[in-house]
């Protein structure tokens, strides 16, 4: 049996009052967790997995890990889940494959594989019965979509803690209320060994590496760094969206 996972107050803190306060895991849900194997969702299973063992309410869950087709040895996820009582199934695919026909040379990789990634496990859930899926995007994460779509698309747009696709799958994100550095502090203090870049299939391919979101993530630090109460005044401003005051003419109030 693996060694005991340690939480810190604050971080069991912040997800019970994101789970609380959107009723992401609720009475009889069947919850599906994306499990890639980086600390962000090595933090979001154990806490599903201790929410279940405390909750008032019942429910269930699985973690599946979406394995690329590229021959990854993602063993060790199964034998690290089932150290901790957790069930864990890699799901194969063919996405790979698909990518060296249809992502062309120096092209953006990131929005085509996460389309890819998002509808497998989608088609997994559905074809399973489970009505939930857990994706473990964080508040830094939210953050740079903002400024990301700001700067790039000229949308005000970030990362919902819930929200129903168009098949009926309902998407949640348990640690959207959680800073990375956090985060990473959970894997180092139980000595949890992550998934890195190697893993991303990008890596096979000539295409250009995301520095849009390397440069947000720069540019938030440094802005952090004038501003220190930066992601907090974020959280608020995220959850207090007066969307009258703007100039789409469909949300005046008169």
């Amino acid at each position: 049996m693996s060694s005991e996972i340690v939480f810190s107050k604050k971080v069991i803190k912040l997800f019970g009052q994101t789970n609380a306060k959107y009723s992401l895991i609720e009475e009889g849900d069947r919850v599906l967790v994306a499990l890639s194997g980086g600390k962000d969702s090595h933090a979001m299973l154990h806490l599903i997995s201790r929410l279940k063992r405390i909750a008032p309410y019942d429910f269930e869950f699985k973690a599946v890990t979406l394995s690329y087709g590229m021959g990854e040895n993602l063993e060790f996820l199964t034998k690290h889940c089932k150290g901790h009582g957790i069930e864990h199934e890699i799901i194969d695919s063919k996405i790979f494959e698909i990518a060296e026909n249809h992502i062309r040379e120096n092209s953006s990789f990131c929005s085509f594989f996460s389309r890819m990634r998002r509808g497998a496990l989608y088609t997994y859930a559905l074809q399973n019965g489970y009505n939930k899926l857990a994706l473990g995007h964080h508040l830094d994460d939210a953050a740079e979509s903002f400024f990301m779509n700001l700067f790039q698309n000229g949308a005000l747009r970030s990362l919902a803690p819930k929200y129903r696709a168009k098949n009926g799958i309902v998407v949640i994100r348990p640690l959207i209320m959680m800073r990375e550095a956090q985060l990473e502090s959970f894997a180092k203090t139980n000595s949890i060994a992550v998934v890195g870049d190697e893993a991303c299939p990008a890596m096979n391919f000539k295409v250009k590496m995301p520095y849009k979101r390397e440069e947000t993530k720069n540019f938030l630090k440094n802005l952090e760094k004038e501003k220190p109460q930066l992601f907090t005044m974020l959280k608020s401003a995220f959850e207090h969206i007066h969307d009258d005051t703007f100039f789409d003419p469909t949300r005046f109030k008169l």
